[in-house]
């Protein structure tokens, strides 16, 4: 429907573009089952503001402009945090996000001051190859100077396609003069599963960032290998998890729920589904790390074991974001990412607004050098 309208107005102006929007008018009410006589004030003013813009306004306005102001205007007019109208550009990022994969160089940057500061570069990456370090800062991009430059500005002019170059110009401490990289796009597979056995103890640390569609394989992998050094329990962070995809969620929550519902999903066409888990389940005293900054996928995990009785939830009530959006391809490259169901949790609770509470509340000290909710955790794994 919208690659249709935007095709359709074009860029002539006048009597064509309000023939165009009366069409859009015609479907809108043939598609919602409205009639123009119930409604004709607000489709009609409609119509009018855009005649207004194209014929009164001080500056000639491109009609697709109006027709993505009028897309960005209906979906806000929703009121809802989650549903978003996505830009071409943003929508290519999100499914980045989602697939856990893009072109790029395989660091990890931030800001310290005016500089773009490498974090760290990621073992095997094009970056580490060509021997960027931590603590790098980063002056230039392809020749352009990048200090001062937001972060996620300089994310997308060091993201690209797979096989092309990117110059950098980095200044290193120690060394007098700047380095010169110039480095070649790869796919990127981002990590999303950290883990280690912990320091004198026979207990597993695993921490997921996010829920991507590589997940439950980090996942199995990750435990696999903490099996191997025969961990006696395991803790798991989902500290900051901002969630995520659901299925991916799911799935890694399989590994940890012996049978049953790990999230009912309900929807408003009455289609509702429940995810059950399989039996084949990790068998492990469990401690589980939760912030305010802990939503959504990472809600659905932490409520499940939570209402399954599997381990300990440690830290601070969760964000409390229980809906799902659904993301649907738009025309010219464009999404929209909608709220199209709520979750409960397997005891049927709605968590939306409210947050998973822990069993122990512990607040992490701002500031604070040692990690006293991961303490916490080991504490109360040594107990069990």
């Amino acid at each position: 429907m919208t690659s249709l309208v935007r095709d359709a107005l074009g860029p002539r102006r006048g009597s064509k573009v309000l023939v165009i929007i009366g069409l859009v008018v015609f479907l809108f009410v043939a598609v919602t089952g409205y009639t123009l006589f119930t409604n004709h004030n607000n489709l009609g003013n409609l119509v009018k503001v855009v005649s207004l813009i194209r014929s009164q306004y001080l500056e000639p306005v491109p009609t697709g402009q109006l027709v993505e102001g009028a897309i960005h205007g209906v979906v806000d007019s929703l009121g809802d945090p989650y549903s978003v109208y996505l830009d071409p550009e943003t929508f290519r990022q999100l499914n980045e996000q989602i697939h856990g994969s893009f072109g790029g160089l395989g660091i990890l940057v931030g800001i310290e001051g005016d500089y773009l500061t490498v974090v760290r570069p990621y073992e095997g990456t094009p970056a580490a190859r060509a021997g960027v370090m931590a603590g790098d800062k980063i002056t230039e991009i392809n020749n352009e100077d990048v200090r001062g430059i937001s972060l996620d500005v300089a994310v997308s002019m060091m993201r690209g396609p797979v096989g092309t170059k990117v110059d950098l110009t980095i200044a290193r401490e120690g060394v007098a003069e700047p380095l010169e990289f110039s480095i070649v796009r790869e796919e990127i597979m981002v990590p999303t599963v950290e883990g280690h056995v912990l320091p004198d103890t026979e207990i597993g640390y695993l921490a997921i960032s996010q829920f991507t569609e590589n997940t439950p394989d980090e996942v199995s992998d990750k435990l696999s290998e903490l099996l191997r050094q025969q961990i006696k329990g395991l803790i798991l962070d989902l500290r900051n998890n901002p969630g995520g995809e659901l299925r991916a969620a799911t799935k890694v929550a399989d590994r940890f729920i012996p049978g049953g519902p790990i999230v009912h999903i309900d929807y408003r066409n009455g289609k509702d589904h429940t995810f059950e888990a399989s039996e084949d389940a990790l068998d492990l005293p469990l401690v589980v790390l939760q912030n305010q900054h802990s939503a959504s996928a990472a809600e659905i995990l932490a409520g499940a074991i939570k209402d399954h009785q599997l381990g300990t939830i440690v830290g601070t009530t969760s964000f409390g974001k229980g809906v799902v959006q659904t993301v649907y391809p738009l025309g010219d490259g464009a999404g929209l990412k909608l709220t199209t169901a709520r979750y409960l949790t397997p005891n049927k609770v709605d968590i939306n607004m409210e947050g998973i509470e822990p069993d122990v509340v512990l607040e992490q000290p701002t500031n604070a050098r040692e990690d006293m909710q991961l303490q916490k955790a080991i504490e109360i794994m040594q107990n069990l």
